[in-house]
C-alpha cells in the first residue's frame, strides 16, 4: 500500500529521520527534499535503507567529519563508484541472508548520486550494476550540472543553459548537445524498474519509490531537483519551477518496468517551453541572442516529439512486458 498522509505523519512522530537536520546545503536546495522523501518512504513502509551517495552536493554537505546528517548505515563513495559500492553491500548482506548468518530481510540498498556521478563519471558502474540485477534502488537527483564544484555543463545539462565551462556569449549560445535520454538508457538494460520524478510532485515521487523498493531486482528514479544557486531561481522556486517543466513537457513523468512504458501524468493542456525556459535566469544570456527565437522554436520541437515517442512507447508496450525476471 502506498505511504498516505497519515502513515507519514504517524512515523515523523513516532520515529528517528534517516535524514536529518545539521547539513549544509543551501538555502532552497531541493537535493535533502529528496533524500527526506526516500528514505521516509522506506522507512514508512518498514524498510531498513542502507545508504551510499557519490560525490556531490548532498555527499559533501551532509558527512562533514565528524558530522553527519545520516540517520542509518551510510557508506562514503567516490564520484564514480557508488553503483558498485552499494552492489557490493548487497551481494555480501544476499550471501550472509542465504547463509542464515542474519535473518532481516527488510534491509534495502540505496544509492544516491547526482547528475555529474550518473550521467557520466558514474555510468559504467550503474550499468554493470544493473546488467548484474542487484537488488537496489538508485536516486539520482538531477540539477543538470557539476554545481558542486561551479556549475560545470555535465551530460544532463541542457542545450542554450549558462555554465562555467560552457558560458552563452555571442559566439556560441551554450552547450550545443542535448541532455541525454538517461531514463531510456536505463531503460535499454531491459530487467529493471525506471521512472522519472519531480519535486513538486511528492506522492508521485514516493508512489514510485516503493514500486522501486518492492522490484526484486535494480531499480532507477530519476527527480529533476533544481540548483537555485546556478539555476539563478529564488529559493523558494525549486518545486514551482520542476512543476512547470512538467506543464511544458521539458520533463515527463513515466516509468517503465521490465519493458513496459506508463506515462504517469497526463496534462490536459500544455503550456510553451519558453515559459519554463524563462523562469530560469540561466537561460538570460540566451534571451539575449539574436537567435534566441530559433533555439527555443528547436527545443519546443524536441519536447513535442518526445512526448509523441512517449506516447506511442506506452502504447506499443502494453501488456508486453521483454523480461518475466532479471
Amino acid at each position: 500500500m502506498v505511504p498516505n498522509i497519515r502513515d507519514i505523519v504517524g512515523y515523523v512522530e513516532t520515529n528517528d529521520w534517516a535524514f536529518t537536520q545539521g547539513h549544509r546545503l543551501c538555502p532552497g536546495c531541493n537535493a535533502p527534499m529528496v533524500a527526506n522523501w526516500a528514505t521516509l518512504a522506506a522507512k514508512s513502509l518498514g524498510y531498513e535503507p542502507v545508504v551510499g551517495a557519490a560525490t556531490g552536493c548532498l555527499e559533501v554537505s551532509s558527512t562533514i567529519y565528524p558530522f553527519t546528517s545520516w540517520n542509518v548505515p551510510y557508506i562514503h563513495n567516490a564520484f564514480e563508484n557508488v553503483a558498485a559500492t552499494i552492489s557490493g553491500a548487497e551481494a555480501a548482506y544476499r550471501s550472509l541472508l542465504n547463509r542464515k548468518k542474519i535473518d532481516n530481510d527488510k534491509i534495502k540498498f540505496i544509492a544516491f548520486a547526482g547528475d555529474g556521478g550518473t550521467y557520466d563519471i558514474g555510468l559504467q558502474a550503474l550499468s554493470g550494476a544493473i546488467e548484474r540485477g542487484h537488488d537496489f534502488v538508485y536516486i539520482l537527483y538531477d540539477n543538470e550540472g557539476y554545481m558542486n564544484t561551479g556549475n560545470q555543463r555535465s551530460g544532463s545539462t541542457p542545450p542554450g543553459a549558462d555554465s562555467t565551462t560552457e558560458p552563452v556569449g555571442k559566439a556560441l549560445s551554450g552547450k550545443l548537445q542535448l541532455k541525454k535520454s538517461i531514463v531510456d538508457i536505463i531503460a535499454g538494460h531491459e530487467g529493471v524498474y525506471a521512472a522519472t520524478a519531480v519535486t513538486s510532485e511528492p506522492w508521485d515521487f514516493m508512489r514510485k519509490m516503493q514500486a522501486a523498493l518492492e522490484f526484486e531486482g535494480p531499480a532507477f528514479i530519476s527527480i529533476l531537483a533544481p540548483c537555485v544557486r546556478f539555476w539563478r531561481i529564488p529559493d523558494d522556486s525549486g518545486p514551482e519551477v520542476t512543476k512547470l517543466a512538467v506543464e511544458t513537457k521539458y520533463w515527463p513523468l513515466w516509468e517503465y518496468n521490465m519493458g513496459v512504458y506508463k506515462v504517469t501524468k497526463k496534462p490536459k493542456t500544455f503550456k510553451p517551453v519558453k515559459e519554463y525556459i524563462t523562469k530560469l535566469g540561466r537561460y538570460n544570456k540566451l534571451m539575449k541572442r539574436p537567435d534566441a527565437n530559433e533555439i527555443l522554436e528547436e527545443m519546443q520541437n524536441y519536447v513535442d516529439a518526445k512526448w509523441d515517442r512517449l506516447l506511442a512507447l506506452e502504447e506499443i508496450s502494453k501488456d508486453k512486458p521483454i523480461r518475466r525476471k532479471i
